[in-house]
């Protein structure tokens, strides 16, 4: 990666709020008589790899959505670089960028399209947002489709689009929800690289993902959330000595453990 290509990928991070980058504070929400996040506090600290797990439906797509501004917490609050999600959501959202595990593009622009049209929404100039759509479709490994309809992209190059439009604008945090899913591994070590260079380069990477292998590989720390609570979180070696497991636990097994599953295999001699 060149110094010129390397330059787009430098975020535009802001004051970062002393040592943290998101700080959430009781934050809780409820769907009726449903607790979806139950009065997390969490702090993740500027320039991290940060991973979100819980089991499905453990309220970690709720509590992503409350960080970025789509959903209103019920209680407590959420900060992103020190301002308050609820009272400043504009100026919260000018500074991040999301990848959602449901992508919704537009799928009859092109990738170059997609891409132009995602800059100037960020309001940025036309020399500006051209020369970055060009660097990220080369980063990428995009720029022979750059003039496809993403329709017919594959799911791996739909992802890396989506990734290329979330950190355009050189957003200070970018938040990811699955971001492996459905990716082969070629798209899997590109997406990964990238997340690596952004950390380089002082942005923070804070994603959810079921793919524990790939969690411990690339994250400095994580989180573990069951039925809306914080389970535990912090480095894989503090979680194993706060659980007091052994040191060849792997995440996998430290996340069975944090939830109380089981890891023992069920006996189907039925279906023999």
């Amino acid at each position: 990666m060149n110094q010129q290509q390397s330059d787009v990928l430098a975020p535009d991070v802001g004051a970062a709020h002393g040592g943290e980058c998101i700080r959430l504070e009781g934050l809780t929400r409820t769907f009726g008589d449903v607790i979806a996040v139950d009065h997390v506090d969490l702090l993740v600290r500027p320039g991290e790899i940060f991973g979100l797990l819980g089991p499905n439906g453990a309220g970690k797509s709720t509590m992503i959505k409350m960080i970025i501004g789509l959903l209103r917490p019920t209680a407590g609050d959420a900060f992103v670089q020190g301002m308050n999600v609820r009272r400043h959501p504009m100026e919260v959202k000018r500074r991040i960028g999301v990848l959602p595990e449901e992508l919704h593009l537009y799928e009859r622009l092109t990738g170059e399209e997609y891409l132009l049209f995602t800059g100037r929404m960020y309001g940025l100039g036309e020399e500006t947002v051209r020369q970055r759509t060009g660097q990220l479709l080369n980063i990428l490994e995009l720029a022979e489709a750059a003039d496809r309809l993403i329709i017919d992209y594959s799911q791996g190059m739909k992802k890396k689009v989506a990734l290329a439009a979330a950190i355009i604008h050189r957003p200070g945090v970018v938040f990811l929800d699955e971001p492996f899913n459905g990716v082969d591994v070629v798209s899997s070590r590109s997406i990964r690289n990238i997340l690596y260079h952004l950390v380089d380069n002082g942005m923070t990477v804070f994603f959810s993902s079921h793919v524990m292998e790939l969690v411990e590989k690339i994250c400095s720390r994580v989180a573990i959330l069951k039925k809306g609570r914080l389970a535990v979180c912090g480095t894989i070696q503090e979680i194993r000595a706060n659980l007091q497991i052994g040191q060849d636990k792997d995440l996998e097994e430290i996340f069975l453990h944090s939830i109380g599953e089981s890891a023992e295999e069920q006996d189907l001699s039925w279906l023999g």
